[in-house]
């Protein structure tokens, strides 16, 4: 298993060898440094606690001030933990060179909020006819329960809400280039979440 952070930066477009445009987005992987290890000894679970995102001194308590400088690590904008096989200490770096062109992930993010939505918008419902006296009818949700037996809505019905701003991960997504240097990763496809948000990549287990 290998897990890192990242920020998504948008999206762009490469050309294969065969001159197919492919869109790809472009995911900051990194750097993320190791903050803590959790084991199974005294934690009762294996992972890793990593930093990503440069942080302002300022909006940084005293409590998480001593998390940071037990291992030496300057106070970041995230903390998350991931699961990592391998050999890793406190104070090593992860980078994108875990990973490599070919190889397969799943990407992690929280999507886009969009507010109060409506049936049509929020479930792609069809709306009501347009003929036969339905004026005002176009964008109801319609019927959302009985009359006299239960005389209820039931629970999960689908109806106007709040839409986006939840937790979605892109299956199996390809690796189509990655600059090192700038520890840049460029995946095929979108993932969720606007420019800036945080993402987590991880090695997909799909074949």
């Amino acid at each position: 298993m290998k897990e890192i952070l990242g920020k998504k930066l948008g999206m762009t477009r490469i050309f294969s060898p065969d001159g197919e445009a492919m869109p790809c987005t472009v995911i900051q992987a990194g750097p993320c440094p190791v903050i803590a290890k959790r084991t199974t000894d005294e934690h009762g679970y294996e992972a890793v606690q990593v930093g990503f995102g440069e942080r302002k001194k300022i909006r940084t308590n005293k409590p998480m001030v001593g998390h940071f400088s037990k291992s030496g690590v300057a106070p970041t904008q995230y903390l998350r933990e991931i699961k990592f096989e391998g050999e890793v200490e406190v104070g090593d770096t992860l980078t994108v060179d875990l990973f490599h062109e070919g190889e397969r992930v799943d990407v992690t993010g929280i999507s886009r909020g969009l507010g109060f939505s409506g049936t049509m918008k929020r479930h792609h419902f069809a709306g009501g006819q347009a003929t036969h006296g339905q004026s005002d009818r176009a964008r109801a949700p319609g019927s959302i329960g009985q009359s006299s037996s239960p005389s209820r809505v039931f629970k999960g019905m689908r109806m106007s809400g709040r839409m986006g701003k939840d937790k979605v991960t892109i299956l199996n997504l390809e690796i189509v280039k990655i600059i090192e240097d700038e520890n840049l990763m460029l995946v095929k496809g979108s993932v969720p979440g606007f420019r800036g948000s945080l993402v987590k990549v991880r090695r997909t287990n799909r074949k």
